[in-house]
C-alpha cells in the first residue's frame, strides 16, 4: 500500500508511467501542483477534462456563491456502480428511513469536503491530486477501492475566500521561493481569505445554512447522506498534522461504531505516516459537540465525521519556515491531505458492510428508541409567529420532521423560559417534534436545553439551544409525545385592497417585520410608530406597531397597492382602522406617534474591526432587509464626511481600535444627532472613559471588592499544577452561555420583544447599569442563567449587569450591545433588537 501511495502521488505531482487519456494535474495546468496555488475556475477546468473523458466520473454543478462561481461536486466509481448510481442514492435514503422501502445494494457514500477556509489553501489542490488518482483508470487499487463504494468530492467548499487568497498570493510570491514569514506574501490583509463573500465562516454554517453556498451544499447532502465525510483544513505553520480519533468533549449522542471507525482510520493514516516520517497527533484541540461543523454535522446524521488538519495555513504559502526552521511547502502539505483522503478511501472499501450496517442501525434505533433525555420539544402556539415561522423553516432545511401536538393536558416538561420543569397543556396550534423520526439526533441536539459537557474546554460555543435563539415558549418532555397530525402553519391570508384606510396598521413581530419595513422605504412611503400601546375599532395594539397611514402619503402613487403588495411578500398581516382617534392611547396626531426616517446607515470595517462581526451586519442588511448599507474603513474614520450617515454600526474591535482623531469626530457626529451601534467588543471604546455612562462596576467599592477577589483567586493558584493552566484560564470566560434579558417594552430597543430576549454570551465582559441612560435589556440575577459553559470566577458576577442599553449624547445616542445579537446569523430573535436599534432609536 505504501509504494501505490507514493507512486500515485508522484503521478499527481506530474511524474507519468503511463499515458493515459486523462491528463495528470501538470500536464493540464502547466505547473507542478504545489508550484503555485490554481485559481478556482482553472480546478473547475481540470474537473470537466476528466469528467469528459472518463465515463465512470460525472460532475454536478449543486450552486453559485454570491460572486457567481460555480460550486461543483464530482462524483466517482465503479463502472457498475455508476451504472446503478441512482439506486444507489435512493437506497441510502430506505436505509435511513427517509423515504420507504428496502435497500437492493450495499455501496457506502464516502464524501470529501475541501476548503471551506478559503486560506487554508492546501485543500483545493489536494482535492485535485485526489481526484486524479481516484479517476484514473490505469490506477489498480484506486479502481478496486471504488469497486466498493461511491466517492463524492466537493473540491472548493468556498470558492470566494479561496480565490480573495489565492490571488492575492499569487500576486505577492517571488519568483525564488521565500519562506521568510516577515516577506509580505506571508502576511494577509484584513478580512483575509477564510470566509465567504459576506465574511462568515462556513465551518461554522453547516446546521444553519444562512449562507447560500451552505443552503446548497446541505440541499444535495440530504439527497445522499453519505456514511463517511472528510472535513480538509489546515492549522498553524508550527503544528504537525491532526486526524481523528476527536477530542474531548463528545457528544454523548455519538454511538460506539463513530469512535470505532475515526480509530480506524487514525491508525491506519498513522501507518502511513510512520513510514514517511510525517509527525501527527489525535485526541487533541478538536472536539465533536457544537452541530455546525462539517465534522458534528454529518456525526449527528448517523455519518462518520472527521475533522483532517493539515500544519501550515494561509501564513505558509507556497513554503515558509516554522518555528524550528524547516520549510513548510506546499507540496508537502499536498502529500498531508491526499494521504489522508486515500486512507479514507481505503478503509471505507474495507469496512463498507460495516459501515452501512451501523448507518441503518443508527437510524433505526433513532425512529425506535432514541436514546437521550428527552423525548419531545413542544414549540407554543402563541409564541411570537414570525419568529415560529423561521424555527420551522430552520427544520425543514434539516430534515427535521413535525406535527400538530393536538389537544393535551396534564403534561410536565422543561420549561425553556422559566428554565424549571412545570405543568402545561399543548392544543393544535401548538408544535410537537417528537424524538422518535429518523432525524432524531440532530433534534434533540438542536432542542437540548443543556448538552451535557463531558469536558469544559471546547473549541466552540457551548450551547445553541433553538428556543433561545429564536425566542420562543417551548418546553422539553422526558417522556414520549406523538404529533395527532400534520401541523399546518396559520394560513396567510393575502392582504387585498379596499377603500384607503385612515392607517394600515402592521404587528412588528421579527426580521419579516423590518424587511416590510425597508421595502416601504423603498418606495418612498413614510411610516410611524407609537410610544404607547393603543386600541381601535376594537383591537389592541402594542408600542412599536408600524403605522403606514393616509396623510403621511397622499402624494405616493398607487399608495394602497404598495403596501399590500409589500404586505403580501412578507406575510404580513394587515390591521386597517378608519379613524385617527383612538379607544385607548394616544390619537394618531398625537406628538408621540413618531416617524420613522429611512435611515442612511454605515457599517465601520476593515483592519482591527471582526470581519466576522462585519460580515454579519453586512449580510443582514444586503439578503435580510434589502436595504442600502455603505461601508467604511475604520482607519480612514478620521476622513469621511460623517453627516451622510444618520446610523454608524461598529462591530467587535481589537487593538487600539479608532484612533484619537476618528473617535473625536465620531462622537461630534453623535452629538450633532448620529446614532452609533457598538457591538461586543466595540464597548471597549466607551467602557470606563470620562464622559460616558457605561462602567464596569456600579461603584469604586464594587471594583475595590472583585479586585481583592480576584487577587485571592491569583494566590490560591499559583500552587495548582502548571498544566492546569488553560483549565484555569477558561474558568475566568464564556463560552456560548444563555442568559434571559428583561427587556424594557417602553423603550425602543424593547419593542416587539413581549419583554424578554436571550443573550449568547461569548465573553466574559459584563456593564453595571447605567446611572445616565436607558437600560433597556437587563441580566437582573444570576437566576437568569439558562444553558452554557460559563466559569465560576465570573458566572456570580453576571447578576444585576446591563445587556443592551443606550446613552444620550447630545442630540444623538449610543446603542450598547454587549454580546453580538446576530451572532452567525442564526441568532434569530437579535435581529428585530438590532433593526430596533437601527430604526426605531432616536427617531
Amino acid at each position: 500500500m505504501k509504494k501505490t501511495l507514493l507512486l500515485s502521488l508522484l503521478l499527481c505531482l506530474g511524474i507519468s508511467f503511463a499515458q493515459a487519456q486523462i491528463q495528470t494535474p501538470e500536464q493540464f495546468l502547466g505547473y507542478k501542483p504545489g508550484d503555485r496555488f490554481t485559481p478556482h475556475h482553472r480546478m473547475v477546468d481540470y474537473f470537466e477534462h476528466v469528467a469528459a473523458n472518463n465515463p465512470n466520473v460525472k460532475l454536478i454543478q449543486y450552486g453559485e456563491t454570491n460572486e457567481k462561481r460555480p460550486l461543483i461536486i464530482a462524483i466517482l466509481s465503479s463502472a457498475e456502480n455508476m451504472a446503478n448510481l441512482e439506486q444507489i442514492r435512493t437506497d441510502n435514503l430506505k436505509r435511513a428511513g427517509l423515504m420507504d422501502g428496502t435497500p437492493s445494494t450495499s455501496i457506502p457514500i464516502n464524501w470529501m469536503s475541501f476548503n471551506v477556509h478559503g486560506n487554508e489553501s492546501v485543500g483545493m489542490e489536494a482535492a485535485i491530486s485526489s481526484f486524479h488518482t481516484l479517476a484514473d483508470p490505469t490506477n489498480s487499487t484506486s479502481q478496486e477501492w471504488l469497486k466498493n463504494q461511491v466517492v463524492i468530492i466537493d473540491p472548493a467548499i468556498n470558492p470566494d475566500g479561496r480565490d480573495r487568497y489565492a490571488m492575492w498570493y499569487n500576486q505577492k510570491m517571488n519568483t525564488t521561493l521565500q519562506p521568510d514569514l516577515q516577506s509580505m506574501e506571508h502576511s494577509e490583509p484584513w478580512p483575509g481569505g477564510r470566509a465567504n463573500h459576506y465574511l462568515f465562516d462556513l465551518n461554522r454554517d453547516w446546521a444553519w445554512q444562512v449562507q447560500v453556498e451552505s443552503q446548497a451544499r446541505l440541499k444535495m447532502y440530504q439527497q445522499w447522506m453519505p456514511q463517511l465525510h472528510l472535513d480538509f483544513h489546515e492549522q498553524g505553520i508550527n503544528n504537525p498534522f491532526y486526524m481523528a480519533p476527536a477530542a474531548e468533549p463528545l457528544h454523548e449522542q455519538l454511538t460506539a461504531w463513530q469512535h470505532e471507525f475515526q480509530d480506524i482510520f487514525g491508525k491506519n493514516t498513522a501507518k502511513y505516516f510512520d513510514e514517511m516520517g510525517r509527525f501527527y497527533f489525535t485526541k487533541e484541540r478538536f472536539d465533536l459537540l457544537y452541530p455546525s461543523y462539517g465534522d458534528t454535522y454529518p456525526m449527528y446524521n448517523g455519518a462518520i465525521g472527521m475533522t483532517i488538519e493539515q500544519g501550515g495555513g494561509g501564513q505558509a504559502g507556497i513554503g515558509g519556515f516554522n518555528a524550528v526552521g524547516d520549510t513548510v511547502t506546499l507540496s508537502y502539505r499536498i502529500e498531508g491531505h491526499y494521504t489522508a483522503a486515500m486512507s479514507a478511501t481505503e478503509m471505507t472499501s474495507a469496512h463498507a458492510d460495516k459501515l452501512l450496517a451501523e448507518f441503518a442501525k443508527y437510524y433505526d434505533e433513532n425512529s425506535s428508541n432514541p436514546k437521550g433525555q428527552y423525548k419531545s420539544f413542544v414549540i407554543k402556539g402563541e409564541s411570537n409567529p414570525a419568529q415560529v415561522a423561521k424555527l420551522l423553516e430552520l427544520l425543514d432545511k434539516n430534515g427535521i420532521r413535525y406535527g400538530k401536538a393536538g389537544s393535551k393536558s396534564g403534561l410536565k416538561g422543561f420549561a425553556y423560559q422559566t428554565g424549571k420543569s412545570g405543568s402545561f397543556s399543548t392544543s393544535d396550534e401548538d408544535v410537537v417534534v417528537s424524538a422518535y423520526q429518523p432525524k432524531s439526533v440532530l433534534a434533540q441536539v438542536f432542542f437540548e436545553p443543556n448538552p451535557q459537557l463531558n469536558d469544559s474546554i471546547t473549541y466552540d460555543i457551548t450551547s445553541w439551544s433553538l428556543p433561545y435563539a429564536y425566542g420562543v415558549e417551548a418546553y422539553a418532555l422526558e417522556s414520549r409525545l406523538d404529533p395527532a397530525g400534520a401541523y399546518e402553519s396559520p394560513e396567510f391570508t393575502p392582504n387585498s385592497i379596499g377603500k384607503t384606510p385612515v392607517a394600515y396598521i402592521a404587528n412588528w413581530q421579527g426580521t419579516r417585520a423590518a424587511a416590510f419595513l425597508t421595502s416601504l422605504f423603498n418606495e418612498g412611503i413614510r411610516v410611524k410608530y407609537p410610544e404607547f400601546p393603543f386600541k381601535t375599532e376594537g383591537k389592541s395594539f402594542p408600542a412599536g406597531t408600524l403605522l403606514i397611514t393616509k396623510g403621511d402619503n397622499k402624494y405616493v402613487a398607487d399608495f394602497d397597492k404598495k403596501v399590500t403588495d409589500a404586505a403580501n411578500k412578507f406575510g404580513i398581516e394587515l390591521a386597517t382602522t378608519m379613524t385617527g382617534y383612538m379607544e385607548e392611547g394616544k390619537d394618531f396626531g398625537s406628538p408621540n406617534i413618531r416617524e420613522i426616517k429611512a435611515p442612511k446607515v454605515a457599517l465601520i470595517g476593515g483592519q482591527g474591526t471582526s470581519s466576522l462581526g462585519f460580515g454579519e451586519v453586512w449580510h443582514f442588511f444586503e439578503q435580510e432587509l434589502n436595504y442600502p448599507l455603505s461601508n467604511l474603513e475604520m482607519n480612514n474614520m478620521g476622513r469621511y464626511d460623517l453627516s451622510k450617515y444618520d446610523v454608524i454600526i461598529l462591530p467587535a474591535t481589537w487593538g487600539g481600535g479608532l484612533s484619537k482623531p476618528a473617535m473625536d469626530k465620531v462622537m461630534d457626529w453623535v452629538k450633532a444627532g448620529g446614532n452609533l451601534i457598538a457591538i461586543d467588543g466595540a464597548l471597549n471604546l466607551f467602557a470606563n472613559k470620562e464622559g460616558f455612562a457605561l462602567k464596569t462596576f456600579d461603584s469604586d467599592e464594587e471594583k475595590k471588592a472583585a479586585e481583592k477577589e480576584s487577587e485571592e483567586i491569583a494566590k490560591a493558584e499559583r500552587l495548582e499544577p502548571y498544566q492546569e493552566g488553560e483549565r484555569l484560564a477558561i474558568s475566568g470566560g464564556t463560552e456560548g452561555s444563555i442568559y434571559q434579558v428583561d427587556m424594557d417594552v417602553t423603550h425602543p430597543l424593547g419593542y416587539g420583544t413581549g419583554g424578554k430576549y436571550y443573550t449568547l454570551k461569548n465573553s466574559s465582559s459584563h456593564y453595571a447599569y447605567m446611572d445616565n441612560g436607558g437600560n433597556a435589556g437587563k441580566i437582573l440575577s444570576n437566576d437568569s442563567y439558562r444553558t452554557g459553559y460559563i466559569g465560576y470566577k465570573i458566572k456570580s458576577k453576571m447578576g444585576g449587569t446591563l445587556a443592551i442599553g443606550s446613552e444620550r449624547q447630545g442630540r444623538g445616542n449610543i446603542i450598547y450591545f454587549v454580546d453580538n445579537p446576530i451572532f452567525r446569523g442564526f441568532w434569530e430573535s437579535g435581529k428585530l433588537v438590532l433593526s430596533n436599534a437601527i430604526f426605531m432609536v432616536g427617531q
